[in-house]
């Protein structure tokens, strides 16, 4: 090319050829340019812009891959950020259930990226549970709050897709004192939930009160402690006394959530096996909150797994996991598909699975596990030059509690789905 170049230039300087001459020598030398041009631009430009161009939309779309997470080597304590950052939008193509014991999972109106991760994914759980309802005291009256969080259409949609079940969440915030000595409202309340899942079409509720009852106090008042565990035994009894229109003509369910004892010895307060035992008949299961076990205040794992099984244990009433009664059946063992990012100077907040994937990709940390808690963290500095440590879930850490829930043959329930990566939901 730089010959021709030459020449033409002798040539064109020394204007020893005539002018038709000239002008076909560099009419040629250009269209040689021209193709060369052409050549460079397809094979240098335009082909890698396409091939990134493919592999953005493939990584970041979601979409099935064909092989699972395990079969593409990716459950391990080595890992590297840019592997969570390349693979985490990457799922099977396989999408029926793994793990055999029953799969609840939240779903939050605030992270409707929930909505259709329950939608893509419903084969995978067997209870559903978007966050949706709270009972409240008006005056001297009761109304349950939520209706209008309610997504029919959603709900229709998970129906024609699979077979898991639609459980709204209740959440308690009556005032405990006046519920729980006035019996008048205890019926009011059983009422109303029961009358909004027939309305409605629901498979039954998740019920949440005790965190809240115990902040207030109540439970270290026997009589008040009985008369709460009368009350979710009534609406049990009153859920079960309804067939669902859906399901085969199958009682409505009632799963109660009970937090996690957070010392070596059960407080007062805190849910126990006599209480289980008294609500076994009633309730169809338990969601054992087995996460937040650090704070900002005392930055840390997010659930370390000698925590989770002491949990359990003190929860059954058993000193060993091999010898769990018949109740561990009816657990569904806390998951945290969040994280918690802390400043090492003091504060933090919970971290959801973009945020992760921002913080990898702008400060690009080394990803370390913590072989006693079984989870992996990072540590990175911000722009301020503050230091942080981030305890996010991954996919080693979380196959390695599905691996000790089966084992104990205790369901999982997840907090919550639109949180978590994509493939994380390869496991389950």
């Amino acid at each position: 090319m730089a010959k021709k170049r030459d020449r033409q230039a002798v040539s064109i300087r020394r204007k020893t050829h005539n002018v038709s001459s000239d002008k076909h020598e560099i009419v040629g030398d250009s269209s040689s340019d021209r193709r060369l041009i052409v050549i460079f631009v397809v094979f240098f430009v335009i082909s890698p812009a396409i091939s990134a161009l493919l592999y953005y939309r493939y990584t970041n779309s979601g979409g099935f891959s064909g092989a699972s997470v395990y079969e593409r080597g990716l459950v391990k304590t080595d890992i590297h950020h840019q592997e969570i950052l390349a693979e985490h939008s990457n799922v099977a193509e396989n999408t029926s259930r793994h793990y055999d014991y029953p799969v609840l999972a939240y779903i939050t109106p605030w992270n409707s990226r929930g909505y259709d991760i329950a939608k893509k994914f419903n084969s995978k759980f067997t209870h559903l549970s978007p966050v949706w309802y709270d009972l409240k005291s008006h005056g001297s009256r009761l109304v349950l709050e939520g209706r209008h969080n309610a997504d029919q259409g959603w709900i229709s949609e998970l129906r024609l897709a699979g077979d898991a079940l639609v459980l709204p969440r209740v959440v308690v915030e009556a005032l405990p004192t006046d519920l729980l000595r006035k019996k008048k409202l205890q019926d009011k309340a059983i009422d109303l939930i029961v009358t909004e899942c027939k309305e409605m079409g629901y498979d039954g509720i998740v019920l949440e009160s005790w965190s809240r009852w115990a902040a207030y106090g109540i439970l270290n008042d026997p009589d008040l402690r009985n008369s709460a565990l009368q009350f979710i035994k009534q609406l049990g009894n009153a859920l079960h006394s309804e067939l669902d229109s859906w399901r085969s003509k199958q009682p409505l369910q009632l799963v109660y959530v009970i937090g996690p004892p957070h010392s070596e010895k059960l407080e007062n307060q805190d849910f126990g096996p006599e209480d289980m035992q008294s609500l076994s008949g009633a309730v169809d299961g338990f969601s054992l909150m087995t996460y937040d076990y650090s704070s900002p205040h005392s930055p840390g794992p997010n659930a370390p797994m000698n925590w989770i099984r002491s949990a359990l244990r003190l929860v059954l009433g058993t000193k060993d996991n091999s010898l769990l009664p018949l109740e561990a059946g009816k657990i569904f063992l806390g998951i945290n598909f969040y994280g918690y990012d802390y400043s090492l100077s003091g504060g933090g907040g919970a971290i959801t699975g973009n945020d992760y994937l921002s913080v990898l990709s702008k400060y690009k940390p080394l990803v370390q596990w913590e072989e006693i808690s079984a989870e992996h963290f990072i540590l990175y500095t911000d722009n301020n030059q503050n230091k942080h440590a981030v305890f996010y879930p991954s996919l080693k850490s979380i196959s390695t509690r599905l691996e000790a829930a089966g084992s104990l043959g205790t369901g999982i329930s997840i907090w919550e789905i639109g949180q978590g990566l994509d493939y994380f939901f390869d496991l389950l």
